[in-house]
């Protein structure tokens, strides 16, 4: 039997959680243990962390909270990583609250900004804090949806801002992907904000089976008796499948043409995948469909459309053809019928009526939409996707097929993580609808089904901070709280908590060496002298050595600048060695102080953009030959003629020039001569035993190296946060932002510009607006000018040259000059203080950008040009923030007027959407 006390806090718990009775009997399910959990503590006023797997209904906790704080008449934020997501959930709560209830805030769209329950992008939130927004009053819930974001390099910051400076009355309810560490996360967030409950449920409420496709058909990928959802750490593979990747590792059903072995007797590379109308075959065999086939590129994407589609499959019924189309054309009768042909829009209709279609960034918003409308509504079977559709989007399927376990990463090809399998795979199985869920990988080169074995059996990965303040950070914080407060707000990151953390194991692990170290010291004892000193100078020759080896270099690299600024159109140049050797011809000179690019065509008619990079071995300007201004490059004839003249010149080109040693060249040679005779000089360089005293002595400098490296990262990591800080503010008294030293610094009049400039180049916009560098823009090239300090380039950049609109010389070609001056000027201040390298200007999208600021139709500003739609509007709506943060900020009246004009200009037919 209970006693009083416990019966009257029960009552008090149910009187207290009585929203949440109300809101499970809305449901048409009973709530997981884990979300009665979550909910709980939602009611009894607790800020939460919920973990669990993709689709096992985590955010009906922060539906929850929402409920909990509009009934008790409080305010409602929930916050998502992109816009996609945020006008999903948008819909879904008006759906609930009614459209007076709800309102919606992204980086362009403001919609009912001041409702009860608004939902918005981080970065919004973010910037309301900084801004001291009153909306922020009584507030009693912010759902952080997706908050394992906070590990992205690029953005992840902004989750941890948010966290540190909302204020403490405000729940946190914390939604999250399964990740390994949320204990420690967790208590993180209950040091920053108080009272945290973590709750943890790997449970998937849809069982999900491993598959491999090969071409052989479609196999489990665990031996029977394995339990998929337990397989433990290393679980018996189906021997079926073995036995085909052996036969595949061997050769063995492998020939060359009409059946013959490979000559030799070759090992051949690996069996090709299974062509995609086979997969979907295969799929639809099974019963697997709807699926999300998740495929690492976008031409990708799209080619696996193409090639479905001309197989002939249509995996609709004629009813279903006839719904899509009604929906798709009801959807995009605001697209302006001139800019159809640019978004390939009958081609694009002409996949879905069949049930097939692509999701990718290179779309634009709109087609995504109807994608994700048409496929949750079951009308679609396949769906090509690169990865951002893993992230949060509502598309459950059936099915999710992995066309390889490699990524393209931006810098390289690597192989997928065990969280990122998790992430792409969360999504097979619909709750409600399928029994279980599949997930299958394809075959191709190089799978190797151990690796699966291992990816699909661990089921977690580690949360990582990636905090960093930036200049707008370091104004604000500033701003608000001073120096000192700043940097113990600093100190509340999760990076620094993670690194204190990490700090224990290093200090013990630098006190074994420091043991170590004393034994390898008394083991190179000699009777000639004193060994560690003969080592220390091997050591100082051996670095020496790398010192002149790297002062080579660089010499080398400020002779290519040199020369590469110096070149002109129609100059011969000779480059010494490495996959460019040879002669080449330079078509379109570039005068860019730091990194020039010309383009040249060489003497086996290859065209190509010169970099630092290319000349390993230098580069010698050695004649000229005639070439006419605008040629043509990209034209095969073209370039075969200038190769066919540099060929005939070759006699009357210069001999390629013999490089001196430099001064500082001579200087390190001698230091290193000295060495080696004092080496020579000392007692024990004759000792009958030197070299096995070396080896000790070897060893020992190799783990003093490591001990020092080890004892500075702990210096580093023990106020990492607040030292980069400190260098921000270094930079930023250096420019005029700040003033003052200590607790007496102070943001200046030029620095209360940067408030609001959120942007990973804030500092060089800024520079450009104090400045007046942007001064005499109309607002298309205002527009343009923006564009090169948001857009990053991409590969297919590097062989052509941008058009600038109104020629190099031109007021817009002077103004990116400056723009790039600007930008150097911060970057040489970023390396001073020992500061990562500041984004440097792009003008790859410049034409694009300033012909739809001026008013010409999509097909048309993309013209010449490789962007994709999708990527055109997003760059435009980035724009668009830029241009709306200028506008607010500029000192300029004139500045300020002509950005508002280039955000109507620009703010129209698609990019409007």
């Amino acid at each position: 039997m209970t006693s009083p006390a416990e019966r009257f806090a029960a009552a008090r718990a149910r009187s207290q959680r009585s929203d949440l009775s109300d809101f499970e009997s809305s449901l048409s399910f009973p709530l997981d243990r884990f979300q009665r959990e979550a909910c709980e503590a939602v009611a009894d006023g607790h800020s939460v962390l919920v973990a669990a797997p993709t689709g096992a209904g985590k955010t009906l906790v922060g539906e929850f909270a929402v409920r909990h704080a509009f009934d008790r008449g409080e305010k409602a934020f929930y916050t998502t990583p992109i816009k996609a997501l945020s006008n999903q959930k948008f819909n879904d709560l008006r759906r609930t609250y009614g459209t007076e209830n709800v309102g919606l805030l992204t980086g362009d769209t403001s919609i009912n900004a001041h409702a009860p329950i608004v939902v918005m992008t981080t970065e919004v939130l973010r910037n309301m804090i900084y801004a001291g927004s009153r909306d922020l009053d009584n507030l009693g819930a912010v759902v952080l949806d997706e908050v394992h974001y906070l590990a992205d390099r690029f953005r992840g910051s902004v989750w941890e801002e948010v966290i540190i400076h909302l204020g403490q009355r405000t729940a946190l309810i914390c939604l999250s992907a399964t990740v390994s560490n949320a204990e420690e996360f967790g208590a993180w967030l209950t040091e920053v904000r108080g009272d945290t409950r973590v709750i943890v449920s790997e449970h998937r409420p849809v069982p999900l089976w491993p598959h491999v496709l090969v071409r052989e058909g479609i196999f489990d990928l665990y031996s029977p008796g394995v339990d998929p959802q337990d397989p433990g750490p290393n679980p018996r593979l189906n021997p079926e499948l073995e036995a085909i990747t052996r036969r595949s590792r061997s050769g063995e059903g492998f020939a060359g043409r009409g059946g013959r072995p490979t000559r030799g007797g070759r090992k051949p590379a690996g069996r090709r995948a299974p062509p995609w109308f086979a997969v979907v075959d295969v799929l639809d065999q099974q019963g697997l469909l709807p699926a999300i086939v998740f495929v690492f590129s976008r031409a990708g994407c799209e080619d696996a459309v193409d090639q479905v589609r001309a197989a002939g499959l249509q995996l609709t019924t004629p009813e279903e053809s006839a719904e899509i189309g009604r929906i798709v054309d009801e959807r995009c009768s605001g697209i302006p019928t001139a800019d159809l042909g640019a978004l390939g829009y009958l081609r694009w209709r002409d996949h879905l009526e069949a049930g097939i279609a692509a999701h990718h960034a290179g779309m634009i918003p709109l087609f995504k939409e109807v994608v994700e409308e048409l496929f949750a509504g079951g009308l679609l079977k396949v769906v090509y996707a690169t990865e951002t559709l893993a992230l949060g989007i509502n598309m459950p399927a059936r099915s999710v097929v992995l066309e390889k376990l490699v990524k393209w990463d931006g810098q390289g090809h690597k192989d997928l993580t065990a969280g990122e399998y998790t992430q792409l795979t969360g999504r097979a199985g619909r709750r409600g609808i399928d029994i279980e869920g599949h997930a299958v990988v394809v075959e191709h080169p190089g799978f190797d089904a151990p690796q699966l074995g291992r990816l699909a059996s661990r089921r977690t990965y580690p949360l990582v901070s990636s905090f960093a303040p930036s200049y707008n950070m370091a104004i604000n914080l500033v701003s608000q709280s001073g120096v000192d407060k700043a940097r113990e707000l600093l100190e509340l990151s999760f990076a620094q908590y993670q690194a204190d953390q990490n700090v224990v194991g290093k200090a013990r692990r630098a006190r074994e060496l420091e043991s170590t170290l004393k034994a390898y010291r008394e083991t190179a004892t000699c009777d000639k002298g004193d060994f560690m000193e003969y080592a220390a100078l091997r050591e100082r020759i051996t670095r020496a050595q790398k010192d002149s080896s790297r002062l080579v270099k660089r010499q080398r690299r400020e002779a290519g600048v040199e020369t590469l600024t110096a070149l002109r159109r129609g100059d011969v140049v000779r480059i010494g060695s490495g996959k460019r050797q040879g002669f080449a011809v330079v078509t379109v000179p570039d005068d860019h102080v730091d990194a020039p690019r010309p383009t040249v065509v060489s003497d086996d008619a290859r065209a190509f953009r010169l970099a630092i990079a290319d000349l390993q071995s230098g580069i010698d300007a050695v004649g000229a030959i005639k070439v006419k201004k605008g040629v043509d490059t990209r034209n095969a004839r073209v370039r075969r003629e200038l190769a066919q003249q540099i060929v005939a010149a070759r006699e009357t080109f210069d001999a390629p020039s013999r490089r001196k040693a430099m001064p500082e060249q001579d200087h390190q040679q001698q230091r290193i001569d000295a060495l080696r005779r004092e080496m020579a000089a000392h007692p024990c360089h004759s000792c009958p035993d030197r070299e096995q005293h070396a080896r000790w002595a070897e060893r020992y400098h190799r783990t003093l190296r490591d001990r020092d490296r080890l004892t500075g990262e702990i210096a580093r990591a023990t106020g990492s946060i607040s030292a980069l800080f400190d260098r921000r503010c270094a930079v930023l008294r250096e420019l005029g932002y700040l003033d003052g030293d200590g607790p007496h610094t102070a943001v200046t009049n030029a620095g209360a510009l940067m408030k609001r400039l959120y942007s990973d180049n804030d500092l060089v916009i800024a520079e450009c607006l104090r400045t007046g560098v942007w001064q005499e823009l109309h607002p298309p090239a205002l527009a343009a000018a923006v564009s090169t300090l948001l857009y990053g380039g991409r590969r297919e950049d590097e062989t052509r040259t941008p058009h600038i609109p109104g020629g190099p010389g031109g007021v817009l070609g002077r103004a990116l000059k400056e723009t790039v001056r600007a930008w150097s000027r911060i970057d040489d201040l970023q390396h001073a203080h020992r500061l990562p390298d500041a984004p440097a200007p792009h003008w790859g999208i410049v034409s694009a950008i300033h012909a739809w600021a001026q008013g010409k139709n999509l097909d048309v500003a993309l013209k010449d040009s490789e962007i994709a739609p999708g990527d055109m509007v997003r760059w435009c709506k980035q724009v668009i923030d830029v241009l709306d943060q200028v506008a607010q900020v500029a000192p300029s009246e004139v500045v300020r007027t002509r950005a508002h004009t280039a955000i109507e200009a620009m703010r129209r037919g698609v990019v409007a959407y």
